[in-house]
Protein backbone atom coordinates (compact mmCIF):
# COMPACT_ATOMS: atom_id res chain seq x y z
CA UNK A 1 0.00 0.00 0.00
CA UNK A 2 1.28 3.40 -0.72
CA UNK A 3 3.27 4.33 2.62
CA UNK A 4 2.79 8.37 2.75
CA UNK A 5 -0.92 7.55 3.43
CA UNK A 6 -1.87 9.26 6.91
CA UNK A 7 -3.85 5.42 8.45
CA UNK A 8 -6.14 7.57 10.41
CA UNK A 9 -7.79 9.09 6.82
CA UNK A 10 -8.37 5.06 6.18
CA UNK A 11 -10.75 5.20 8.40
CA UNK A 12 -14.33 5.59 7.46
CA UNK A 13 -13.59 4.81 3.53
CA UNK A 14 -15.23 2.53 1.49
CA UNK A 15 -13.94 -1.02 1.10
CA UNK A 16 -13.81 -3.41 -2.02
CA UNK A 17 -12.60 -6.97 -2.65
CA UNK A 18 -10.74 -8.42 -5.30
CA UNK A 19 -14.18 -8.41 -7.72
CA UNK A 20 -15.13 -5.03 -7.00
CA UNK A 21 -17.71 -5.93 -4.40
CA UNK A 22 -18.29 -3.98 -1.26
CA UNK A 23 -16.90 -5.11 1.78
CA UNK A 24 -17.99 -2.33 4.10
CA UNK A 25 -15.98 1.04 5.37
CA UNK A 26 -12.70 0.74 7.13
CA UNK A 27 -13.48 0.82 10.67
CA UNK A 28 -9.78 0.91 12.25
CA UNK A 29 -6.07 0.82 11.29
CA UNK A 30 -3.30 -1.21 13.16
CA UNK A 31 0.25 -0.61 12.93
CA UNK A 32 3.36 -2.57 13.19
CA UNK A 33 4.72 -1.69 16.61
CA UNK A 34 8.41 -1.94 14.91
CA UNK A 35 7.76 -0.02 12.66
CA UNK A 36 4.56 2.29 12.80
CA UNK A 37 3.77 1.05 9.35
CA UNK A 38 -0.17 0.43 8.76
CA UNK A 39 -0.18 -3.09 8.56
CA UNK A 40 -4.04 -4.42 8.96
CA UNK A 41 -7.32 -2.77 8.23
CA UNK A 42 -10.41 -3.52 9.98
CA UNK A 43 -13.31 -3.32 7.98
CA UNK A 44 -17.09 -3.13 9.33
CA UNK A 45 -18.57 -5.96 7.05
CA UNK A 46 -21.72 -5.16 7.36
CA UNK A 47 -22.66 -9.09 7.82
CA UNK A 48 -23.42 -9.38 11.62
CA UNK A 49 -21.89 -5.97 12.03
CA UNK A 50 -18.38 -7.67 12.91
CA UNK A 51 -15.40 -6.44 11.63
CA UNK A 52 -12.78 -8.51 9.66
CA UNK A 53 -9.00 -7.64 9.57
CA UNK A 54 -7.79 -7.19 6.39
CA UNK A 55 -3.95 -7.42 5.28
CA UNK A 56 -3.12 -3.21 3.98
CA UNK A 57 0.24 -4.58 1.93
CA UNK A 58 -0.97 -6.09 -1.14
CA UNK A 59 -4.08 -3.38 -0.64
CA UNK A 60 -4.49 -0.16 -2.93
CA UNK A 61 -6.16 3.17 -2.38
CA UNK A 62 -7.80 4.08 -5.44
CA UNK A 63 -10.14 7.15 -5.88
CA UNK A 64 -10.75 7.13 -2.26
CA UNK A 65 -11.55 3.68 -1.66
CA UNK A 66 -9.52 0.82 -0.41
CA UNK A 67 -9.42 -2.18 -2.58
CA UNK A 68 -8.20 -5.77 -1.41
CA UNK A 69 -6.98 -8.30 -3.38
CA UNK A 70 -8.86 -11.30 -1.68
CA UNK A 71 -12.20 -12.65 -1.99
CA UNK A 72 -15.18 -11.60 -0.21
CA UNK A 73 -15.90 -15.00 1.26
CA UNK A 74 -11.73 -15.36 2.48
CA UNK A 75 -12.33 -11.98 3.96
CA UNK A 76 -15.88 -13.02 5.87
CA UNK A 77 -14.03 -16.08 7.14
CA UNK A 78 -11.23 -14.38 8.77
CA UNK A 79 -10.41 -14.49 12.31
CA UNK A 80 -12.88 -12.40 14.58
CA UNK A 81 -10.94 -10.49 17.25
CA UNK A 82 -12.99 -7.31 18.13
CA UNK A 83 -11.34 -4.29 17.50
CA UNK A 84 -9.85 -1.75 19.82
CA UNK A 85 -7.84 -3.72 21.19
CA UNK A 86 -3.85 -4.65 20.24
CA UNK A 87 -3.35 -7.81 18.33
CA UNK A 88 -1.12 -10.23 19.80
CA UNK A 89 1.49 -11.99 17.89
CA UNK A 90 -0.74 -15.08 17.94
CA UNK A 91 -3.40 -13.30 16.52
CA UNK A 92 -1.24 -11.60 13.87
CA UNK A 93 0.09 -15.18 13.03
CA UNK A 94 -3.27 -16.47 12.55
CA UNK A 95 -3.97 -13.58 10.19
CA UNK A 96 -0.91 -14.31 7.96
CA UNK A 97 -2.04 -18.06 7.59
CA UNK A 98 -5.57 -17.15 7.07
CA UNK A 99 -5.09 -15.11 3.94
CA UNK A 100 -1.45 -17.09 2.95
CA UNK A 101 1.06 -14.28 3.65
CA UNK A 102 4.56 -15.09 4.27
CA UNK A 103 5.98 -13.83 7.77
CA UNK A 104 9.17 -13.18 6.61
CA UNK A 105 11.10 -11.01 4.04
CA UNK A 106 11.99 -13.38 1.13
CA UNK A 107 15.73 -11.51 1.36
CA UNK A 108 15.99 -12.87 5.03
CA UNK A 109 18.05 -15.43 5.85
CA UNK A 110 16.45 -18.45 6.76
CA UNK A 111 15.26 -18.89 10.36
CA UNK A 112 15.33 -22.33 12.90
CA UNK A 113 12.04 -22.64 13.45
CA UNK A 114 12.50 -25.70 15.76
CA UNK A 115 12.00 -23.29 19.36
CA UNK A 116 11.19 -26.71 21.72
CA UNK A 117 14.93 -27.99 20.66
CA UNK A 118 17.75 -27.08 22.56
CA UNK A 119 21.20 -26.85 20.20
CA UNK A 120 23.24 -29.47 21.06
CA UNK A 121 21.12 -32.20 22.42
CA UNK A 122 19.74 -35.09 20.85
CA UNK A 123 16.05 -35.32 20.84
Amino acid sequence: MQTDIDPRSLIGRKAFDRNGSKLGTVDEVYLDDATGVPEWAAIRTGLFSRDAFVPLEPSELVEGTLHVPYERALIKDAPDFGVGRHLSPEQELQLYHHYGLSLTDPTDPPQDQNFGHIAGQDS
